[in-house]
């Protein structure tokens, strides 16, 4: 017995006459009457009882209907979802998000795609630029927000989602915070709160400041840019923090533009080939940042 041996039987006992089921199935009525009674003979009962009228149900018949249409139901719904999974409008996507996405741009990414992709499932997990791109290139993630330039060769490919630069975070009662710009040499003799050695932004920072020509002195480092901003309030250095994340700064932080911007991308990361649910996202999340594809390969 199999799905066409079902949906013929269906058919027939719906219209009880082997033309019209014959015409609604789009065949022939010999191959249909052979097929009911290959059925039939499969089962070893008769589903219908023929006279000169039509056809009408065995008691057999009767009750095998219901089993039937729950069986075409059934593979229907498999059909679907099979659609589905193959369209990416249903699925699991597992995302790495650094900490400083998580405010904004989490959110703004994340709400339009469930409202669009409902029946796709989200697993969130904060880690650090590097160990996304590397989770992403050993397929433990699908995707990854990361700050860029992500200081790793694993081979993924990665797209700019939000562009930003570094700024000043300066205690309000330093000179330099009543300036309106800043050249980042004016900072070096003033200590630096940075970001941990895992953060793509600890090495940015040390690079900016190799490239004006001195080397940080490093007060105090820490992971989240709340904290950074707190102990630059309490007087224990300057930070070179993300503009998108000067919000977060407290009344004693002044915030402010270098003269020469540094730019810290934020980017979207995903494996060559993703699947169509990884795809669906990546569509999204550039819809709404309007920005151009990038490929990183051993950057």
């Amino acid at each position: 017995m199999d799905l066409r041996q079902l949906r013929y039987f269906s058919t027939l006992a719906e219209t009880l006459n082997f033309h019209r089921a014959a015409e609604r199935l789009h065949m022939s009525q010999p191959p249909l009457t052979v097929a009911i009674r290959k059925l039939e003979e499969d089962l070893g009962v008769a589903l219908f009882e023929r006279d000169p009228r039509g056809v009408r149900l065995t008691a057999a018949g009767r009750a095998a209907l219901d089993p039937a249409r729950e069986a075409l139901a059934a593979a229907e719904r498999v059909r679907e979802v099979v659609r589905q999974g193959a369209a990416g409008l249903r699925g699991r996507l597992s995302i790495g998000f650094i900490g400083s996405a998580i405010g904004e741009l989490v959110p703004r990414i994340v709400s339009p795609f469930r409202q669009a992709y409902p029946q796709v499932e989200l697993v969130l997990e904060e880690m650090n630029s590097v160990e996304i791109v590397r989770a992403i290139a050993a397929r433990r993630l699908d995707l990854g927000l990361v700050r860029l330039p992500v200081l790793d060769s694993s081979p993924v490919e990665i797209d700019v989602i939000e562009r930003d630069v570094l700024v000043a975070a300066i205690p309000r009662e330093d000179a330099l915070a009543r300036r309106r710009e800043v050249a980042l040499g004016d900072l070096s003799e003033r200590s630096f709160i940075l970001y941990s050695s895992v953060s793509v932004l600890h090495a940015a920072t040390r690079l900016a400041c190799q490239r004006a020509g001195f080397v940080p002195r490093v007060a105090q480092e820490a992971t989240q840019v709340q904290t950074i901003l707190s102990l630059v309030e309490a007087g224990l250095g300057v930070a070179l923090i993300p503009a998108r994340s000067a919000r977060f700064a407290g009344a004693g932080v002044r915030i402010v533009p270098l003269a020469e911007p540094i730019p810290i991308d934020m980017g979207l990361a995903r494996a060559p080939g993703a699947g169509p649910v990884a795809a669906n996202f990546v569509r999204a999340a550039l819809a709404l940042h309007d920005s151009k594809p990038i490929s990183q390969l051993g950057k």
